[in-house]
């Protein structure tokens, strides 16, 4: 079989030549279409399911949160294993599966068995996924330089504004914002007055629930002109929510200020974010989507916060707490620099070795023919170029001509052999 090959491949070099050609080329194309990163995404293909119930305790949780998900999610095909985690007001259900599925197949399937197994959850509580982003998704961290500002204004700025903006960028599954102060308006409740005027707890959630909503209405014709009616009740400042009316005291309504007091704060908070021990900062995490380009997503990133400084308040700039950009073209400019080491120094070796440039080159030839049709490989097992990956290409070079070495020195003899033979001396 290998001797038909070659004698074909000898018989029909023009053709051998197109089709090494059509390697190149399509090896060149597929080079510029493959995800760069730093290091190989090694994570488990997995679905994360966050469920929030703020105020109770981790066995609450995981009794009538964690266990009833996790036993429901466990009939969905290709799941290689379901972990759970309960802690404080929240739960995490970690799905994972095979390795050959498709990530968005998999949170279809996850999707589908939550509608069935959330009618198994407490009243109000509803379960969500997590973004559809890996373990190494966290590509680039960023926070803002905001003197003349505090935590809460910053946090809002962030939340409102930034966030949106940079989760348009192509790529990004989520950004998290982190640091600061989320605002919220506090009631402060004196337990004597509500007891003077017969005021529960209760009563203060619900009306001031009722009373942050606007009303619909319909349309009011009025000399041959048509209004729109409809009621605004949407909380706009603090004395909105001082003056929303709870019950009434002897004909008089009783309002928030006369039972509390109410006031604009900061929401609970688990850590502080801080930047060099110079004080508390406000940022965000960019994450990045499954199977992205890594390097790509980050300089459309970048293009992004320009546009975003425009907007920003006077005097607020964005500052980069981690780029992973660097490490990636830090990585592939030493894989680079060894590739072509290695392919002067194997060069060179074959010049000396064969001393015949025409065989040498043949054999030459074979190196970027090699690599560029393993890009083709990588993007059809849907592999990123990454410090290993180029790696194993470079550590291979010496093999790729190896057999061209060996194929051209076995010629040679047999050329030699023969042009023997059939001298006019030796006969």
């Amino acid at each position: 079989m290998i001797a038909k090959i070659i004698s074909w491949s000898l018989r029909n070099r023009f053709v051998v030549s197109l089709i090494a050609i059509g390697l190149l080329i399509l090896g060149i194309l597929n080079m510029k279409k493959n995800p760069v990163d730093a290091i190989p995404d090694l994570s488990e293909n997995q679905v994360i399911v966050f469920t929030e119930w703020m105020g109770q305790s981790p066995q609450l949780i995981e009794d009538q949160i964690t266990y009833p998900l996790v036993s429901n999610l466990q009939g969905i095909p290709r799941i290689k294993n379901i972990r759970g985690t309960s802690m404080f007001g929240m739960s995490f259900v970690y799905v994972i599966f095979d390795d050959d599925v498709d990530i968005y197949w998999a949170r279809t399937r996850v999707l589908e068995r939550l509608n069935y197994a959330q009618r198994l959850l407490p009243q109000g509580v509803t379960p969500s996924l997590g973004p559809d982003g890996t373990g190494v998704g966290h590509i680039f961290w960023y926070h803002l330089n905001a003197p003349k500002m505090d935590l809460g204004e910053q946090r809002a700025l962030q939340d409102w504004y930034i966030k949106f903006a940079l989760q348009t960028v192509p790529g990004v599954a989520e950004v998290a914002s982190f640091g600061g102060f989320e605002k919220q308006y506090q009631i402060i409740l004196d337990p004597v007055k509500m007891q003077f005027y017969n005021v529960s707890m209760m009563d203060v959630m619900n009306k001031v629930k009722a009373n942050n909503n606007d009303v619909g209405g319909r349309k009011f014709e009025m000399s041959d002109m048509a209004y729109i009616i409809r009621g605004l009740g949407y909380i706009k400042n603090k004395e909105d929510v001082e003056n929303i009316s709870l019950a009434q005291y002897n004909g008089i309504p009783v309002r928030i200020k006369d039972i509390g007091s109410v006031q604009l704060g900061g929401d609970l908070r688990l850590g502080i974010f801080d930047e060099n021990g110079e004080g508390e900062v406000v940022g965000g995490i960019v994450v990045m989507r499954y199977g992205e380009n890594a390097d790509k997503v980050i300089k459309a990133i970048k293009a992004k916060i320009k546009d975003v400084e425009k907007g920003l308040p006077e005097g607020v700039t964005f500052k980069t707490s981690y780029d992973r950009s660097g490490l990636i073209e830090a990585a592939i400019e030493t894989v680079k620099g060894k590739l072509i080491e290695e392919i002067i120094v194997v060069s060179l070796v074959v010049l000396v070795f064969l001393f015949h440039w025409r065989s040498a080159l043949s054999i030459i030839i074979q190196i970027p023919i090699t690599i560029a049709t393993s890009f083709i490989l990588l993007n059809a097992f849907g592999m990123s170029s990454n410090l290993m990956s180029l790696t194993g290409i470079a550590l291979a070079i010496g093999v790729i001509v190896d057999n061209g070495i060996i194929m051209s020195e076995n010629s040679y003899r047999q050329l030699s052999e023969w042009q023997n033979s059939n001298h006019p001396e030796n006969k």
